[in-house]
């Protein structure tokens, strides 16, 4: 089988002004990704999504169409679809990092190499570990304190157990925002704090230890990208175990993680990680060393998510049952681009049991928020 063609499309698609993300870094409003269809001399084509964000991996749609259509595309171009490891070797040659671009012909690839042999992608990584109803966490913008406390009841009312508050901010209002929404939800429902690298290590210290009657569940990347020592000394020092997320984009920011025995948790998935064959690897590198991994997210639409959820599907160490993950991306947006669009019931996704990432997207509605 060779790949005959591969195209990218530009779109935006508005989240839901009730469900816009307010964090230290972005305040996602809208978002503005791009679709990738790779097309094979089989009949058969798969689908991909680039979850691009410019604050977080340096990415547009923009760029992403662009690479894949003047560099990645003809470097592929009659390529086996299927032999995943010299694609990547491929790509990563002719551009460096651009991982969620990359990444959306990654998982057209696995979409394509599925429908060929008849089973879902999670089938293709080892899988079913799981259920495919898998568990999801609410995460929570930096509202005042407030306002913070009230939608926390709201989610807990739609069913969530798990509620991830953004921080990072100015730490006495996060401090704030963290106790009201615990004196709100009480002390059962799990919550989790993640500051999205906007605190450094005695800052993240000091607000964990204020917060330690809260009882967190979780502290996700307190510290800044790239300074490991700084995290390793924040896990040391408080009690809640720590997730690395911001700074974890390839399998040697893993290895520096575990060698400075800097978390508890990695949060991987394939946009941020290049595709769902370099996410598995991490994964399997944090299994050997006793560190366990949930999935993250860029609030996907559901061709991204849909690969998000093979991956925890496929894989024993993807630990969504103790530390629930972010895999409700379509939900938070106005509308949806999928002819049969994922299941999403508030606390939880459903992944089909079909061939490959068992999506379709709706082409001709796609050109409504092409860009």
């Amino acid at each position: 089988m060779k790949i005959t063609a591969i195209e990218a499309f530009a779109a935006a698609i508005p989240v839901r002004p009730e469900m816009a993300i307010k964090s230290s870094r972005v305040h996602h409003r809208i978002s503005p990704f791009a679709l990738v269809r790779v097309d094979t001399d089989a009949g058969l084509s798969g689908v991909g999504e680039a979850t691009t964000m410019p604050n977080w991996s340096g990415e547009t749609s923009s760029t992403a169409c662009s690479i894949i259509r003047e560099i990645l595309a003809p470097a592929l171009l009659e390529q086996d679809p299927l032999d995943g490891v010299r694609l990547d070797a491929i790509m990563d040659k002719a551009v460096n990092h651009n991982w969620f671009t990359k990444a959306a012909i990654e998982m057209a690839c696995w979409d394509i190499r599925g429908k060929a042999e008849n089973r879902p992608v999670y089938e293709l990584l080892g899988g079913p570990c799981r259920s495919r109803t898998i568990p999801a966490r609410f995460s929570m913008a930096a509202y005042d304190p407030a306002t913070a406390a009230v939608k926390a009841v709201e989610r807990v009312g739609w069913g969530f157990t798990t509620i991830k508050i953004k921080v990072g901010t100015d730490p006495e209002q996060d401090i704030a925002r963290v106790r009201a929404v615990r004196e709100a939800v009480g002390p059962e429902i799990a919550i989790m704090v993640d500051a999205n690298c906007g605190w450094d290590a005695q800052t993240a210290i000091r607000c964990c230890h204020a917060l330690e009657d809260c009882n967190l569940s979780l502290v996700e990347q307190p510290t800044p990208d790239g300074d490991y020592a700084a995290l390793a000394r924040v896990r040391r020092e408080i009690t809640p175990p720590v997730m690395a997320d911001d700074m974890c984009f390839d399998l040697i920011h893993a290895r520096e993680l575990i060698r400075h025995q800097a978390c508890d948790v990695i949060s991987v998935y394939p946009g941020k990680n290049g595709g769902i064959r370099k996410s598995a690897e991490i994964v399997q590198l944090a299994a050997e060393h006793g560190v366990a991994c949930s999935i993250g997210s860029n609030l996907e639409w559901d061709v991204a998510t849909a690969a998000m959820g093979h991956l925890v599907i496929g894989l024993e160490n993807m630990q969504v049952e103790k530390f629930p993950g972010d895999i409700l991306g379509p939900w938070y947006h106005a509308d949806r681009i999928v002819k049969q669009p994922l299941l999403i019931d508030r606390a939880a996704c459903t992944i089909p049991n079909a061939p490959g990432l068992g999506i379709e997207v709706d082409w001709e509605k796609l050109k409504r928020y092409q860009t």
